[in-house]
Order: structure tokens, then C-alpha cells, then sequence
């Protein structure tokens, strides 16, 4: 069991290698966890909503999470640094997520966009429109060549992840 949080847990994720977990609660928090020893390593500081959405890169070198306060923040896991904060959405961020090779991040946001940004310089690449409801999930392909994405407008968009 692991405690810290003061608020409630609202998402999780394991990194690749299976050693660390990220969580995110509505206490506006960020934790990374030792998986083998359930330790604390250390705690996000950042956003100033609550956690919606958290995602660790393939490496495992950062964190890309979004929020209730509409940025999205990569994160440095050795350091527990904030990296990027990704502004463009003028809503709460519900979903995030990493192409395959590390290089992009999607975000969907009550903002009923999705956005794709280089997850190297922090730049946005573009805005995906369509959706007429808050976009609730995103998720990269295996391949990294299409993005899809889920709204409350009762529908999932295929985008082509290179245009």
C-alpha cells in the first residue's frame, strides 16, 4: 500500500521497465513510487488543479502530465524538475499521452481539442479539431502514426499522427 496523497488518487502509470509508478490526485500532486519497495521518491510540485492525466516516457526519463489549471507539464523524473509547461489549452487537460518513440505528446482537454506537441523543444505542432465534446482520452498507435482520441460528444476520432 502505498499512502502520501491527500487527496483522491485519480490516475497511475508504470514506467516501461516496471520500477516506477506516477500517480496524480486531486490534491494538485504528483508522486513518484519505488515499485518494488512501494518508497516515495519524490513529489511533483506544479500544477495548481487537480491531476487528470499522467504518462511516463518510453525511456522513463520524464513525466508528461495535464490538469485542472490547463497546461500540460513534462517532468523530469531523476530531478523532479518541471521541464516544459505546454500552454494552448484554455480548458482542464483529461488525457495525455506519448508517441511510441518519445518524440510527441497528444493532450485532450475539456477545450474539446486535442493537441500534439514536440516533446523536445515543448513547441505545439497542431491543434486537432472536430470534436463538439470535452475530449476524455488520447492514445498514440503502436506504430506512432495515428492518434485517436474519445470525447462525451459520444465519439472517437482517427487523426494521421504526421499532419
Amino acid at each position: 500500500t502505498l499512502t502520501g496523497h491527500t487527496g483522491w488518487v485519480q490516475v497511475v502509470a508504470f514506467s516501461r521497465d516496471g520500477t516506477r509508478i506516477v500517480s496524480g490526485s486531486n490534491d494538485h500532486l504528483l508522486k513518484i513510487w519505488d515499485a518494488g519497495s512501494g518508497a516515495e521518491v519524490c513529489t511533483l510540485r506544479g500544477h495548481t488543479g487537480e491531476v487528470f492525466s499522467v504518462a511516463i516516457f518510453p525511456d522513463g526519463k520524464r513525466i508528461v502530465s495535464g490538469a485542472g489549471d490547463n497546461p500540460v507539464k513534462i517532468w523530469d523524473v531523476e530531478t523532479g524538475a518541471e521541464v516544459f509547461t505546454l500552454r494552448g489549452h484554455t480548458d482542464v487537460v483529461i488525457s495525455v499521452a506519448i508517441s511510441p518513440d518519445g518524440t510527441r505528446i497528444a493532450s485532450g482537454s475539456r477545450d474539446e481539442l486535442v493537441k500534439i506537441w514536440n516533446a523536445e523543444t515543448g513547441a505545439e505542432v497542431c491543434t486537432l479539431t472536430g470534436h463538439t465534446g470535452w475530449v476524455q482520452v488520447v492514445a498514440f498507435s503502436r506504430d506512432g502514426t495515428r492518434i485517436v482520441s474519445g470525447s462525451n460528444d459520444h465519439l472517437l476520432k482517427i487523426w494521421d499522427a504526421g499532419s
